[in-house]
């Protein structure tokens, strides 16, 4: 993880940056993935925003009963952002409405079931809204220049998928079903996250070794 980051950035960040990962290869399955996690990277950027102490946040304070009040629903995390842009008089790079309606897209492909491919207009305007926020809130400059290293960085430390392995996870777990499409465990673990990908498949490698040796 991004070392440059405090502490407490660094969960809504890996959000982003898993986010960004999907973006980038941008087919079907990633498009829809993209949605999610830019999505979910706007709330947990707020949400852990505010837990946080105001030694945290450069001494600003907000009453206990307002916390709590904007941290019961995404559209009440969302209206507390936008107040807060507007009292350090920074201008709205995305519009609320436009972030709701993204959020209401990703639930759709999450929640409902539906087999629509979010179009390229949505996925670029939350990365931008996800971007922004993260951003604005824990004041990091050039965050895109942040999430191309550290995916550069990674890129060379990320093994090749094995026959093995796929056939062990995808016999074992079968297809699981994401916006309303099928796919093989061993693609969705190894694309979301690729450490849990050879830890998962090595058990199961040893595990039937041995079985056959019993």
């Amino acid at each position: 993880m991004a070392a440059f980051l405090r502490p407490w950035m660094q969960g809504p960040f890996e959000l982003l940056l898993h986010a960004e990962e999907h973006y980038i290869q941008g087919n079907d399955y990633d498009r829809r993935i993209a949605l999610i996690g830019f999505d979910e990277a706007i709330e947990v950027s707020i949400t852990v925003y505010l837990s946080l102490h105001p030694i945290h946040r450069n001494g600003r304070e907000y009453k206990r009963e307002d916390i709590y009040k904007w941290s019961s629903n995404y559209h009440s995390k969302l209206k507390f952002y936008y107040a807060e842009v507007k009292e350090r008089g920074l201008s709205v790079r995305v519009p609320i409405e436009d972030v709701i309606w993204f959020h209401d897209h990703r639930n759709e492909q999450y929640h409902g079931g539906t087999k629509g491919i979010p179009d390229g207009d949505s996925l670029k305007g939350i990365r931008t809204a996800a971007i922004w926020i993260f951003s604005t809130l824990f004041e990091v400059d050039q965050v895109e220049i942040l999430l191309e290293n550290e995916l550069k960085a990674r890129k060379g430390h990320t093994p090749e998928r094995k026959e093995e392995i796929d056939k062990a996870l995808d016999e074992h777990f079968g297809l699981v079903e994401v916006g309303g499409n099928k796919y093989y465990t061993s693609e969705l673990l190894y694309a979301t996250d690729p450490n849990a990908y050879f830890e998962l498949g090595n058990q199961l490698l040893e595990k039937t070794a041995n079985d056959e040796n019993d």
